[in-house]
């Protein structure tokens, strides 16, 4: 029996690039773009990285187009980011996301012996002893043998849900579209092969309501707070306002704060609420300061 919970070693950057890891999302199929679907894995991406103190840098939404599939592939697989991909890897004709990664790696596809062995195994667990369901050489059986057909040099990824893997790459980790397999699938990802960059920093974020703010005015204190506190992040969300919140949140407002290790962010907090305040704003505290 396969054990599909071998883990491989991959080597990994210096201890000294591991704070800078990126993570990325590519979410793939014409039903997300299309609207006839929503989205539920860049959700579920934030929160699984968030969890490990991590966080993800970017998302690319993709439709089921080979060509723009390898184009995006082939600039990711040489970024050093991690990526993770979702949807495209069944056997049906819109499903182009493995011959795309091996095209994108100048390399074919093959039939991997360990998703062969898991894809076997699905069907005849699902064939309930029918002898014609078993014969693994049916036309229909042997279709699904697609889906174990990776790229070449290509591991597996278990899929607790229905034993029908997926794969990994150069730091590349393919699941299907179907956020109930994908998830179980990206945790597995992380904590097999990245656990030693979980909560690496004390990352904290901070923020209060400015009343009637605008943006061009608090801009000038952002960039002062930026450059005077180097490894802070100052953000600013303006909003025209939702009255059925009431209170500050019903008129025009611009949520305003910071970000970064929770060891740089008072001095910065304390600058930040002083400087608004100096312009003249009222300051509505979301958290006690």
């Amino acid at each position: 029996m396969v054990d599909a919970l071998k883990i491989v070693e991959i080597e990994l950057p210096s201890d000294a690039a591991k704070s800078s890891r990126r993570f990325g999302l590519i979410v793939i199929g014409d039903e997300i773009l299309s609207g006839k679907r929503q989205d539920k894995h860049m959700s579920k991406m934030i929160e699984l990285l968030s969890e490990r103190g991590l966080s993800l840098s970017w998302a690319r939404y993709l439709p089921d187009d080979p060509a723009q599939i390898t184009a995006c592939l082939r600039d990711t697989f040489v970024s050093g980011d991690v990526v993770f991909s979702t949807g495209g890897i069944g056997a049906t004709p819109d499903d182009h996301t493995r011959q795309c990664a091996a095209l994108a790696l100048g390399t074919k596809t093959q039939l991997h012996p360990s998703a062969q062995e898991l894809i076997a195994g699905r069907i005849q667990a699902m064939a309930e002893g029918d002898p014609i369901n078993t014969d693994l050489n049916t036309p229909e059986n042997q279709h699904r043998f697609k889906m174990g057909e990776f790229p070449i040099g290509s591991e597996i990824i278990p899929n607790p849900y229905n034993q029908i893997p997926g794969f990994w790459i150069k730091e590349h980790y393919f699941v299907p579209g179907f956020p109930v397999m994908a998830a179980p699938m990206m945790a597995w990802c992380l904590d097999h092969f990245y656990k030693d960059l979980f909560h690496q920093e004390n990352w904290s974020e901070r923020s209060f309501i400015v009343p009637k703010g605008i943006e061009s005015t608090l801009t000038p204190l952002m960039e002062r707070i930026e450059g005077s506190f180097p490894g802070v992040k100052v953000f600013s969300l303006p909003s025209i306002g939702d009255p059925t919140r009431g209170g500050v949140f019903a008129e025009r407002h611009i949520e305003l704060g910071i970000k970064g290790n929770a060891d740089l962010l008072q001095s910065a907090w304390l600058a930040l609420r002083t400087g608004t305040q100096s312009l003249g704003y009222e300051i509505h505290d979301l958290h006690p300061s």
